[in-house]
Parts: structure tokens; sequence; C-alpha cells
């Protein structure tokens, strides 16, 4: 693919990526832990991991935390930066090293955005009892995760590879 090309569709990827950060943020709550959502974005950096390459992804996700953080709070800013982290690098070492679906390196993906959260809740807060949320993280990471599996895996299947 040539490079202009390139960096046009991962822009329009980026830029889908914020659409889902913003309409995720208007969203109600329905659970009163902290940290509990959906991860709409992570459709996008799934799909550019699966389509494109880990580099794409991860700087898709950077960009996207950056720039939201910017537009709708910066107090998350390492929260989801670190979730961010840890769930990349588990999906890209999953999907490298292992045959799982993309379903199961999504939901590994979600649960690892979790437990990055908690551990920067824990050091921000000096607080350990915040360990006590991750059973409820576990499942919602999971939940989360095979929605934006099954989501990210469709998109995947259905788009041709871009030339």
């Amino acid at each position: 693919m040539r490079t202009s090309k390139k960096v046009a569709f991962l822009g329009v990827f980026t830029a889908v990526a914020l659409i889902l950060s913003y309409i995720e943020s208007m969203l109600p709550t329905f659970v009163p832990v902290p940290g509990i959502k959906l991860g709409l974005a992570n459709i996008v950096a799934l799909f550019v991991l699966y389509r494109f390459s880990y580099r794409e992804a991860a700087l898709i996700s950077l960009i996207r935390i950056v720039v939201s953080s910017m537009l709708f709070g910066f107090t998350m800013f390492p929260y989801s930066l670190a979730g961010a982290v840890l769930s990349l690098t588990g999906m890209i070492l999953l999907k490298k090293l292992t045959k799982l679906s993309i379903i199961t390196v999504s939901v590994a993906g979600g649960v690892l955005h979790n437990l990055g959260q908690i551990a920067v809740a824990v050091l921000v807060t000096e607080t350990v009892g915040l360990v006590g949320y991750i059973p409820v993280l576990l499942i919602s990471g999971t939940v989360s995760g095979v929605l934006i599996g099954v989501l990210g895996g469709l998109l995947y299947s259905k788009t041709p590879e871009f030339k």
C-alpha cells in the first residue's frame, strides 16, 4: 500500500476511534463500579491490529488517548494509557504467538485493560483495597471483550484488504 493511502486510512480510523470514544463518554453507566465501560474505540484498535500491524494499532490508540484526554478530561489519561499499553501488549503477543481467535484475543485485551487501570488506581490513590474491584472488572472485561471481539471480527471478515 502506498504510504499516502495508508496514512489516509489510518487517519480515518483514528477519527472513528475518537468518535466512538466521544459517543461512549455520553452513554450512562449502569454499574456503580468506576472504570466499567464497553471500550467501543477498541474495535478500531483490534481491527487495525489484525488488518495492518501492531505498530499502527499502537499509534492509533496513543493518538486517541492523548486527543480524547485533551477533549474530555486529562484526569483519565494515566488510566487509559496504562490500560491500553497492557491490553495492546497482551493482544499483540497472543496474536503473534498463538492461534487464538480474534474474540479470545479481544477478551484478553479487555481483561488486561481493566487490570492496568486498577494498577494505576492503586498507585495513584495508595488504596490497596481497590483490588477488591478485580472480580467485577474481570467479568466486565470479559463481556466487553467478547462484544468488541465479535464486532471487530465481523468488521475484519467483511472488509477487504487495503491495497
